[in-house]
């Protein structure tokens, strides 16, 4: 099978830890395992989330003010390199004889995306309340609830088109295991000539994971996180896992915009458009997400919701 994984910048730097490289490194080396067995088996193409790393290069950015702060498609350019570095070489390690390639890839997204007026997407580390407001003030930024905390919100535009692709296509048909938009992607704009500008945002990994996924026909979208799956009534003492559901079901939960939304979205997007298997569930997990043992399958359309001890 073709198996594309998608891991988010918040399984790689958890919350409470520092964030440091060793903290990263040593998350990578989690998610490699687990992948690499699952890459043994299957032809698996691997996307990672940035939103940690590339809010806290922002920060370095603007402490530094003789120099004007770089946009954030340069920082999600550098973020790409840096999380893309640690887990190709987390991957060759422990896959030996095969070929693993980490390639910076830019996503067209539409210049007049309503997303540009309204910021959700999460990034960087939480802060206090009034630690985020003075930030939010002083440098001009949006922050929002994200926990207990408050993080900086950016704005997360649609990916539209996968400017490399043809050059993952090639590698994915050669057997390579393939390391590909990270943050989601560096997000451009086209103009009428073909030319490609960057633009200030952040692209959702997963939405960009599941139009990968459709583009190269893969059979699976596993997007792993830090939770084993969607529950019902989560953060309850009544919370449940969610074995099955139809996307039309999990929407109307009113899941979380900046986290759990988003990926049901992704996973309904390629299960309809390409019938293949979708579930999300924990990073350690790929293959059990994949026979259907862990996590939350989502289904095309409206299917009941099943949880895990029915």
């Amino acid at each position: 099978m073709c198996v594309v994984v998608a891991i988010g910048g918040n399984a790689l730097l958890r919350r409470g830890e520092p964030l440091d490289a060793a903290s990263q490194r040593r998350n990578a080396g989690t998610a490699a395992a687990s992948i690499a067995a699952l890459a043994a088996d299957h032809q698996v193409v691997l996307v990672h989330g940035n939103g940690p790393q590339v809010g806290l290069l922002a920060l370095q950015s603007v402490a530094y003010e003789a120099v004007a702060p770089y946009p954030l498609d340069i920082l999600g350019a550098e973020t790409g390199g840096m999380v893309g570095y640690i887990l190709q070489q987390e991957l060759a390690n422990r896959l030996a004889g095969r070929d693993v390639a980490c390639v910076l890839t830019q996503v067209v997204v539409d210049r007049d995306d309503a997303a540009f007026a309204d910021p959700t997407k999460p990034i960087g580390p939480v802060f206090e309340k009034s630690e985020a407001e003075r930030l939010a003030a002083r440098h001009g930024w949006t922050v929002a609830p994200d926990g207990n905390g408050y993080r900086r919100v950016v704005p997360s535009p649609a990916p539209r088109h996968i400017v490399e692709m043809r050059t993952i296509r090639r590698l994915v048909a050669d057997g390579v295991v393939v390391v590909c938009l990270g943050g989601g992607g560096i997000p451009v704009t086209a103009e009428a000539d073909g030319t490609l500008r960057g633009v200030e945002a952040v692209i959702d990994k997963d939405r960009a994971a599941a139009l990968l996924a459709v583009e190269i026909g893969a059979d699976a979208l596993l997007l792993l996180t830090d939770v084993p799956g969607i529950y019902l009534d989560w953060g309850t003492p009544r919370q449940r896992l969610v074995r099955s559901a139809g996307g039309d079901r999990l929407a109307a939960l009113g899941l979380d915009r900046g986290s759990m939304g988003p990926k049901v979205e992704a996973c309904v997007r390629f299960a309809t458009a390409a019938g293949g298997l979708a579930a999300i569930g924990r990073l350690d997990q790929p293959a059990s997400l994949l026979d259907g043992s862990a996590g939350t399958r989502v289904l095309a359309g409206s299917g009941a919701i099943r949880l895990r001890d029915d």
